[in-house]
């Protein structure tokens, strides 16, 4: 298959939507979002401030008062081309004025909340099968925050106590959009000590990377392949490619798991990862160059 000629950026949330907007509660934009990068990062890929991008509040409980933030928060990056698409039920997915403005526009950036939610309404629809084909065959971007970043892969985490992940069974997981099919993504990844959870769901999916993204900071991932951090926070990668002992598939549910041998990189921004070489960079401008040497040889 070839690579995607699109990009994604997937966002670790630094708006507290997940459990602060469960409760009905709004905390404005944190300026960093915007004075750091990550926004003006998703500006950029787009095409620049004229560039039109539809923001999808489908995982949100309370979509209009996010939705307006999110205006704001393009606007004062002098993007007035911005729309959003109250995509609440199935049959929202299926309406023909949402599908037209998903083949018009440049960029779609999706919330946070619960990112159940969104498999839920968007899977196996013409709306989801637009977004991918687009992000297939053409310069498109898809962002997404919070739960809008974890629904990205083909395997998704729905649901996980930190406290008990370490105990088989208790992270859930199903299947995303799958935008991408090698990674499993989480979202808030320090401040609500998340490590346990996504070590679990790579030991349960060896082949995929493990991305936790922190507050603050995002993954842009083109080609399907090369990875860049943006933002002020961190990013671990959890490879499973080379474990050598796992006990998950033996044990009954709600016992520890052992696993011996597995991979963890850490980045801040500007470094780089490669998904298919399992290649850290320094600099994520590497990955040009070793990828052309891996097309001559």
């Amino acid at each position: 298959m070839s690579h995607p000629k699109g990009k994604l950026i997937a966002i670790g949330g630094a708006e507290h939507k997940g459990a602060v907007l469960e409760k009905g509660e709004i905390q404005p934009i944190n300026l960093n979002f915007v004075e750091l990068g990550i926004l003006r990062r998703v500006v950029e890929e787009a095409g620049g401030p004229l560039s039109r991008i539809e923001v999808i509040t489908t995982a949100s409980t309370i979509p209009y008062e996010v939705g307006e933030n999110y205006l704001n928060a393009f606007g004062k990056m002098s993007c007035t081309n911005v729309g959003v698409m109250h995509i609440r039920t199935r049959q929202d997915a299926m309406n023909e004025e949402y599908l037209e403005r998903i083949r018009q526009c440049n960029a779609v950036m999706f919330t946070g909340g619960n990112q159940l939610k969104l498999s839920v309404t968007d899977g196996g629809t013409e709306f989801l099968a637009i977004l991918k084909k687009r992000y297939q065959e053409e310069n498109f971007l898809i962002a997404g925050t919070s739960a809008g970043a974890m629904a990205m892969g083909s395997t998704m985490i729905y649901e996980g106590n930190a406290t008990r992940a370490h105990l088989k069974g208790e992270v859930k997981m199903t299947t995303g959009l799958g935008f991408i099919s090698s990674v499993i993504i989480d979202s808030h990844f320090e401040k609500r000590g998340r490590f346990g959870r996504l070590v679990q769901a790579v030991a349960t999916n060896p082949s995929g990377i493990g991305i936790g993204l922190g507050e603050d900071t995002g993954m842009l991932i083109t080609d399907g392949n090369k990875m860049e951090a943006i933002g002020s926070g961190l990013v671990v990668i959890i490879d499973g490619h080379d474990i050598l002992h796992s006990n998950i598939a033996d044990i009954p549910d709600g016992n520890p798991v052992s696993i011996e041998n597995l991979k963890v990189h850490f980045c801040e921004k500007g470094n780089g990862y490669l998904i298919h070489e399992r290649k850290f960079l320094p600099e994520a401008s590497e990955g040009a160059v070793i990828k052309k040497q891996v097309d001559v040889e």
